[in-house]
């Protein structure tokens, strides 16, 4: 495992890979922007407003732990452009990966699987599809683990768990379904679990790196594709005759 990602590491900073470093760090940035102002606009509006409506709602009697959470919650608005980029960085890395997601595996499997047959490249719907579910479900944890990150800093680890199986999961079914259908793909990584969900801890450690994390598609991307392979084995099928031979005499 840690050689499929210093292999990773290697190659999404070798000269043909960097296009594709530089527009997916470009989409990145764009969408970091544009969800930590959401981000901030939405707390901004909880902190005044929504305190307003939630009053009217609970009544008088909740008025000072409503103040309260309103003082904390503008406090959070005001850091929202900072933290909310950090927090959110999986969520958008998931959103770039969908796109990107063809591009990095055929080179993958050009450099380090010439002799197998290339993956067949995704619909862009169904990846796209992919990529708004991880992370609508990162931005949920996000919330659900946000109280929490005052409690002893549980909530950083929660949220570190979470996204390393959300990553996990994403990134490998992604490498897996330029192979197999949707269904195989998410039942090879049911099978895989354990050892899909230890990949994971390595892509959520690297989007936890700032600036760095800005690579993470291309990262977790080819990542995935050497696990999907190794965990694959050798498959007659995808090799092509000659090396096939090769194989079976070994």
């Amino acid at each position: 495992m840690l050689d499929a990602a210093v292999k990773a590491l290697s190659q999404i900073l070798s000269p043909p890979m960097r296009s594709i470093l530089w527009r997916s760090i470009g989409l990145a940035l764009v969408l970091v922007a544009v969800l930590a102002v959401a981000l901030q606009r939405l707390l901004s509006w909880f902190a005044t407003s929504g305190e307003i409506w939630l009053e009217a709602s609970l009544g008088p009697g909740f008025h000072t732990p409503l103040n309260i959470l309103a003082w904390i919650v503008s406090i959070a608005a005001g850091l929202s452009v900072v933290f909310g980029a950090v927090f959110l960085m999986p969520a958008i890395t998931s959103l770039v990966a969908s796109v990107f997601v063809d591009d990095v595996a055929d080179h993958v499997e050009r450099v380090h699987y010439p002799a197998e047959r290339p993956g067949t490249a995704l619909p862009v719907g169904l990846a796209m599809t992919e990529g708004v579910k991880t992370a609508a479900l990162t931005i949920l944890v996000y919330l659900i683990a946000l109280p929490f990150v005052f409690v002893a800093g549980t909530g950083f680890i929660a949220f570190f768990i979470a996204t390393a199986w959300l990553l996990g999961r994403e990134y490998f079914e992604l490498a897996a379904m330029r192979f197999r259908s949707p269904t195989e793909a998410k039942a090879m990584r049911k099978d895989n679990a354990a050892i899909v969900f230890t990949a994971g801890l390595i892509i959520a450690a690297f989007v936890s790196i700032p600036i760095v994390n800005l690579a993470t598609p291309l990262f977790g991307m080819a990542f995935m594709v050497h696990m999907h392979k190794r965990l694959s084995g050798p498959r007659p099928e995808l090799i092509e005759p000659g090396r096939r031979r090769e194989i079976s005499a070994s």
